[in-house]
Formats: structure tokens, sequence, C-alpha cells
């Protein structure tokens, strides 16, 4: 037990964890800031924050993991998100509605929320896992959020869920990390340097940065010789897409280029 205790203190200062929630301490009261929420049952938060891999090392032996919890928030979040673009796009039809609520729902939403939330500061996980998760990280934190999701709904009902998710939603926009539009930016200028006749645009990755289990790529856009515009992202299609929406604005302004 001392081999590990020193381990999991070495691996919270690399992950920049506090010790005490590796040892399966939450802390409530920053958690309770970060949520926005007044938290009544901390049972129902510290499963939602237990991935399966850490009931593998958890002294307490009715610890449980957040997967009823994800169950339940999915199924809280699909309503309010659907019920939020219902109001906010009074003329879109349905078909529109279901594409959108689909990428306001899906996995990769769910983990922009959660890290817009620093939900990884809390998540109970073996350490084991941490060290192997790579890309998995996506989804142990868009678990985590839907599970947080499913024990605001039982702690506080669904009024308070459905502030939550909306505040979740509303920052995400805001912050240009989720978009209404399905803007696909690489397809528009490809479309529009090939009709100018100047070429196909390359992208070039510059650049990665962060953890393995937190990547961040900064990729370029070329057309011709010519560099257009960086842009980043949690992976290199996102990088790219961000990219190709800077190009754009600088194609636009070139002289000459309608």
């Amino acid at each position: 037990m001392t081999i590990l205790r020193h381990f999991l203190l070495r691996l919270s200062k690399l992950i920049g964890a506090h010790p005490e929630e590796l040892f399966g301490e939450i802390d409530f009261n920053k958690l309770e800031n970060v949520l926005h929420y007044s938290i009544r049952n901390k049972q129902f938060f510290r499963e939602a924050l237990s991935h399966r891999s850490y009931l593998q090392v958890s002294d307490d032996k009715t610890a449980i993991s957040n997967e009823r919890l994800e169950f339940l928030g999915d199924s809280v979040l699909n309503l309010v998100v659907g019920e939020y673009l219902y109001h906010r796009e009074p003329n879109a039809e349905e078909g529109e509605l279901t594409k959108v609520r689909s990428r306001f729902v899906n996995r990769k939403a769910a983990s922009i929320y959660a890290r817009n939330l620093r939900l990884m500061e809390f998540i109970l996980v073996s350490p084991p896992t941490l060290q192997i998760l790579g890309r998995g990280m996506e989804t142990i934190l868009s678990d985590a959020f839907e599970a947080i999701v499913g024990a605001i709904y039982l702690d506080g009902g669904y009024e308070q869920a459905k502030q939550f998710i909306e505040r979740c939603v509303s920052s995400a926009i805001e912050s240009s990390a989720l978009k209404l539009d399905d803007e696909n930016f690489k397809s528009q200028l490809l479309e529009q340097s090939q009709a100018s006749g100047i070429g196909v645009p390359r992208y070039v990755t510059i650049n990665e940065s962060g953890p393995d289990h937190d990547r961040t790529f900064t990729v370029e856009v070329f057309i011709g010789k010519n560099s257009y515009g960086t842009g980043t992202g949690k992976n290199k299609k996102d990088a790219e897409q961000a990219a190709a929406e800077k190009a754009l604005k600088q194609f636009h302004n070139d002289e000459g280029v309608e």
C-alpha cells in the first residue's frame, strides 16, 4: 500500500489532479463550484465519478461504477438538448433538428462539456488505466459527464438537470467548441480554390502538444506555395477544419478572389 500511495502521489502531479482525488476523496466543495450546483446526496456524485477501473483498486467494497448513471444521464441529455433546440430554432424542420441534436449529444460533445468543467480533476480511475488511456480519455470524460447529468437529475430533479445542461451547451456554442451549423470548411475551401484554379488545399501538421490523453494539434493550410492560416484542435480533423475556416476568410480577402 505504501508503494501504491507513493506512485499515486507522483501520478497526481503529472495529470494535475489532487492526491486525495486519486485515493477516492472527492473535493465536493470544488465540485459544486465547477458544476454551479449545490449537492444534496454526495453518493450520487461519487458514483457518477467512479470509472469501472477504480473499483479494482478501491478499498470501498460497496463502490459502484458510473455506468448506470451514464445510461440515465444520456436519456436526460437527449431530452433537454431536444427541447433546447426546439425553442432555439423555431423554423428548423424535424430532420434538421435531429442532425443538430446528434452533434450536441455525441461522445465528442459530451467530452467537450466535461473538459470545460475540468471533470478530469474529479474522476476516480485506476492509475494503470490512466497510463494506457491515450484517445480513450474522450470516452471516460463523456461517460463521466453523462453520469453527472444523471446524478443531478436524481439529486435535484429535471429542472436542475436542464439548467446544468443548457449552461454547458450555451458555453460550448459561445466558445465555438460546438456549432449549430454543420459547416464543412474543408469542403468549402476545396470547392472555391478549385473554382479559382489556384490548386488544391494542402494541410500540414506543424505542432503536437500536451500529454497522450489530452493532445492538441496545430495544422497549417497551404494553397499552392501560400499559407492561408492555421488552426488547432484535439484531433487532426478538427484542427484541419479550424485551419480551413480561417483560410476561407483569408481567401475572400485576397485581391482578385470573389
